[in-house]
């Protein structure tokens, strides 16, 4: 038997395996089973339509371009499913099949082109058959695991915190994109542009804060409060980031160091070094969070040395005298060490809340200059030297002064065991944290620092914050958002006297037996809850109004926070791959989306 019109056969071949790769691909956006059907009919039958022959009579010039012909339509097809649907798995065996196709078809005349006599195409046609079995039956498989992005109907969750407290991080009803019309602004979400990793959200967890747990609220009190601000099941926050003293900050009953001694008297060697009062309340809440999020991170921060190290010897102001910033290396290097032999591992430390405000109890001064020399000739080393893992960050001070951080980390000797610098903003603007950003890309940036007033407004506070901190920070190349701080009791306490905070109101308000959330509550969960540590920031553009920011975690889902910063209700759409969603929120809203 022979072939025929060799040409006339490739041309029908052809036609109809477009026809069929045409209609799959059509499928992939409309997902109809009779689609697929049609589309694999298609292929199935330009086999049968061929009738098999011993190809003996066929001319090696003219078998030699079905060598190409599998191969050219087999790469266009897988390459085509890859850029329609980014399905890797339907690429690879849409190629397979389609090249087993082929096999059935042209078995004989290619195993006789190589050399191998074929008077019988039995082989030739069970290899076709398997390849092509195989190829189509796992491309159709492949497409149950499309990420769920990119398959027909995308649920969207939704949580909304209101100015008016009518809705307190409440879930909504889910919608969905769609082919939907965009209505009013459209924020796109756009999960190619990737920026800095998210390390956590979450609060400052004060000696006060850890003593008002400890001594407020009973142990199955307390343990269901951890639950929910450190577990994300049910009501749960995740909470995944937390910052400590060093010794006593302004929210602690007292002042205290980890070597406090008589007047007059000094240890460079830190020999009376213990974590005295943080073994009461700080630890042990610590230890109790730890089981129930191990991976949490913590960083420490001091707002003084041991009055000894210092120029004016009191617990307020005063500087480092420089005899002492070996002893002060050696003293972050303990701390870390005790903290890990209790269980406590800390990510990293600040060198000094806010170097440049004398005028907490207890604080501390200290200049770029100073910062860059303590780091690079005596705390880095040190920490080599021990092999401390710990990473060192600079400033943790307000956004007025971004030239602080970029002095230091001019400084190339200081800048190699450098990982960052921390920003508070009680003065300044956000993107000054871009002007760090901008100056060394290759360091850190985090937010490390914000109160809430007792006398502050919910709303105001809410819109402010979300605005800033939330969305502001992290657009600004920030790592994490913390607040200032986790608890106090209802009269603001505790706190040291002359120069300790006597308003700050925590994101908890705790009562004998009684736990308040407040407004800094609400806007840390609308991130922490919904964005875990090892997230990454993606692109969303900024529309008037309707500030946002976006992300995508680890198990894959995007999240995108919006706040109506305006009075009056806003619609808006959400653009996500080519589909869209509407959605509103009523004047001065958050809402946190996730699909």
């Amino acid at each position: 038997m022979s072939y025929g019109d060799p040409s006339k056969l490739k041309r029908k071949i052809i036609l109809l395996l477009l026809a069929g790769i045409a209609i799959l691909f059509i499928q992939f956006y409309y997902y109809h089973f009779l689609l697929m059907l049609g589309g694999f009919g298609l292929i199935v039958y330009a086999f049968f339509s061929i009738k098999s022959a011993d190809g003996e009579e066929y001319r090696k010039e003219d078998a030699k371009p079905l060598l190409y012909y599998p191969i050219g339509i087999a790469l266009a097809s897988g390459i085509g499913a890859f850029f329609i649907k980014e399905n890797i798995l339907f690429c690879i065996f849409s190629m397979v099949g389609v090249i087993g196709l082929y096999a059935i078809i042209y078995g004989k005349v290619l195993l006789n082109f190589v050399g191998y006599k074929v008077y019988r195409g039995f082989y030739a046609f069970i290899a076709g058959f398997i390849f092509f079995a195989m190829g189509a039956g796992l491309a159709v498989l492949s497409l149950y695991y499309l990420p769920a992005d990119q398959k027909e109907s995308i649920s969207i969750n939704y949580w909304i915190t209101t100015g008016n407290k009518s809705s307190l991080l409440e879930a909504q009803q889910n919608f969905t994109f769609g082919e939907t019309e965009a209505g009013g602004s459209v924020v796109i979400v756009d999960t190619t542009q990737q920026f800095q990793s998210i390390d956590g959200f979450g609060y400052a967890l004060t000696g006060g804060s850890a003593m008002l747990m400890n001594t407020k609220l009973t142990a199955t009190q307390r343990l269901e409060l951890l639950k929910e601000l450190f577990l994300t099941e049910e009501n749960g926050i995740g909470l995944s980031y937390l910052r400590v003293s060093i010794g006593a900050s302004d929210l602690d009953e007292f002042v205290f160091s980890y070597d406090d001694l008589k007047k007059g008297q000094t240890d460079p060697t830190l020999s009376n070094f213990n974590l005295s009062y943080d073994t009461l309340h700080l630890i042990p809440v610590l230890k109790e969070i730890l089981a129930l999020n191990p991976k949490i991170k913590i960083m420490g921060s001091p707002w003084s040395p041991p009055v000894w190290m210092k120029t004016n010897n009191l617990p307020k102001g005063g500087s480092l005298k420089p005899e002492y910033y070996e002893a002060y290396s050696n003293y972050f290097v303990k701390y870390i060490k005790a903290m890990a032999a209790e269980g406590i591992t800390i990510d990293a430390i600040t060198l000094q809340n806010e170097p440049e405000n004398p005028k907490n109890t207890p604080s501390l001064e200290m200049t770029a200059e100073e910062q860059a020399l303590f780091v690079k000739k005596h705390l880095g080393p040190v920490f080599k030297a021990n092999n401390i893992q710990t990473k060192i960050i600079v400033f943790d001070h307000n956004c007025d002064h971004p030239e602080y951080p970029i002095a230091i980390l001019n400084d190339a000797e200081a800048k190699q065991y450098i990982d960052g610098s921390a920003f508070h903003m009680y003065l300044g603007e956000i993107d000054a944290l871009s002007k760090l950003h901008n100056a060394h890309p290759d360091k850190n940036i985090y937010f490390t620092e914000q109160w809430t007033s007792g006398k502050g407004e919910f709303g105001g506070d809410l819109n402010w914050h979300t605005k800033n901190l939330i969305i502001g920070a992290t657009r600004n190349w920030s790592r994490n958002v913390l607040e200032w701080n986790l608890a106090a009791d209802p009269n603001f306490n505790p706190h040291t006297g002359d120069g300790g905070c006597d308003i700050c109101q925590g994101a908890l308000t705790i009562g004998d037996g009684s736990v308040t959330r407040n407004v800094s509550y609400y806007i840390i969960a609308h991130a922490s809850k919904f964005v875990p540590d090892g997230s990454v920031r993606i692109g969303s553009n900024l529309i008037e109004g309707l500030p946002n920011v976006a992300f995508l975690t680890p198990q894959g889902k995007k999240v995108l926070i919006v706040l109506n910063e305006t009075e009056e209700p806003k619609s808006f759409s959400i653009q996500f791959n080519g589909k869209t969603a509407n959605a509103n929120l009523t004047g001065g809203a958050v809402g946190t989306f996730v699909w």
